[in-house]
């Protein structure tokens, strides 16, 4: 099988080699030079360097016009490159999900038209036009939600007091988002929708034509929102009963993702879940890591597996009876951009804590990242944690973060006159 792969994501937070036989098959990954780097040496594969300046469909298609060829299969493992694996899938007539279906798990107005329609409750929500044609009115009152279509890690997202706020700011282009405060601003990219106030929940898993074969449920310390804003979060595993797991497939079947793994996050609001959004992809930080200390799955080959028509459900491990309850913890840097990091004050006692299973500091002296990032290597600190109970682990994670204190320094200016 002649296999292309959009490769973004660093290899080893995927881990082909697990999934796909690269003796048996002809792989090529089609990346950046960054991203290329991160395949392991001695791999056998066909590497493609493309450009970085337009999208992946676009040079893509360029590279093809110069060296046409067939594929049996096109892969993205990124959310930001699903639309592109599917837009070349029908530039190619590959089989797999078609764009319209992708659009479904990666437009969040779509995707909210369609949960609501098959009886889900999801927040009340406006495309962005509707709401500046409307004059800022809306079904709901109190705190409102700025957010893109198409956003990832909480970018550009924004939580106004009110739905006048809201407009207000938008309208006068002093929303904070420079996208929408430009002269050409691009408001049919973005949406708003009413603030549920609860808990946040994750589920995680994998579906092979439509069924769901195996299901993990996660809780939120902090929410991606306030770790853009610069605040530690984690989560933590907890118990899925059958009435979640119904809840979930429902959910799936909406947006139609019937193969791969899935990332499906919601609100606990009075006890009810509300959704949010869902992405047909493995989930961010150590969410894949978690989940197969938990479970023995590993989600990323057994999706792998599933793309190329290789039926997983036999060899999925089955959960151990007396299991361990794990969480993954990450500490960022972003908004400290500029700065160098030079440790932390709190952290001696869980760098060493037998609760602590990996912990993953960025190197004294070493630049802050410069954008959002859940990654170890790249964040000040990712690691993971494992208790016997959720809430030991939930628990051992709050005294993480209150715990901490991270250190930077300014790097020195070179003093161009002493030259």
């Amino acid at each position: 099988m002649k296999i292309l792969i959009l490769h973004r994501v660093p290899y080893f937070k995927i881990e082909y080699h697990r999934g796909i036989d690269h003796v048996l098959h002809d792989v090529t990954y089609f990346g950046t030079r960054d991203a290329l780097a991160t395949l392991p040496p001695g791999l056998r594969c066909t590497q493609v360097e493309r450009p970085g300046e337009r999208s992946t469909f676009e040079e893509a298609c360029t590279w093809l016009d110069g060296a046409p060829q067939d594929f049996d299969r096109v892969i993205s493992m990124s959310e930001y490159e699903l639309l592109d694996a599917a837009q070349l899938r029908e530039r190619l007539g590959v089989d797999g999900a078609p764009v319209d279906q992708v659009m479904l798990s990666r437009d969040k107005v779509l995707m909210k038209s369609a949960v609501e329609q098959a009886g889900v409750r999801v927040p009340r929500f406006m495309p962005l036009t509707a709401f500046i044609d409307a004059g800022g009115t809306t079904p709901w009152s109190g705190a409102t939600v700025l957010k893109p279509h198409r956003g990832a890690s909480s970018v550009d997202v924004v939580v106004f007091d009110d739905q006048t706020q809201a407009y207000e700011a938008v309208a006068g282009k002093r929303s904070g988002v420079a996208e929408l405060d430009g002269a050409e601003a691009a408001l049919s990219d973005y949406q708003v929708e009413e603030f549920v106030d609860g808990r946040i929940r994750h589920f995680d898993g994998l579906i092979e034509q439509g069924k769901v074969l195996v299901l993990g449920a996660s809780e939120y310390v902090g929410t991606c929102l306030e770790y853009a804003q610069g605040t530690p979060m984690g989560s933590f595993q907890i118990e899925c009963s059958d009435e979640t797991r119904a809840w979930v497939g429902r959910a799936l079947d909406a947006v139609q993702i019937r193969n791969g793994s899935f990332h499906l996050e919601a609100i606990v609001h009075r006890g009810e879940l509300v959704f949010l959004e869902v992405g047909n992809r493995v989930g961010g930080a150590d969410v894949a890591a978690t989940f197969e200390l938990a479970t023995g799955v590993h989600l990323p080959s057994c999706e792998l597996r599933i793309l190329l028509g290789e039926p997983v459900t036999d060899s999925l491990s089955a959960a151990p009876e007396d299991r361990s309850w794990y969480g993954w913890f990450v500490y960022p840097g972003h908004h400290l951009s500029g700065r160098t990091f030079e440790g932390f004050d709190g952290a001696d006692a869980f760098r060493t804590s037998p609760e602590t299973v990996t912990w993953h500091e960025l190197p004294l002296g070493k630049p802050l990242p410069d954008h959002i990032t859940y990654g170890a290597g790249e964040t000040a600190l990712a690691g993971i944690a494992v208790t016997d109970s959720p809430q030991e682990t939930r628990s051992w994670m709050v005294r993480l973060f209150e715990s901490l204190r991270i250190r930077t320094s300014v790097p020195a200016v070179p003093d161009m006159a002493a030259r």
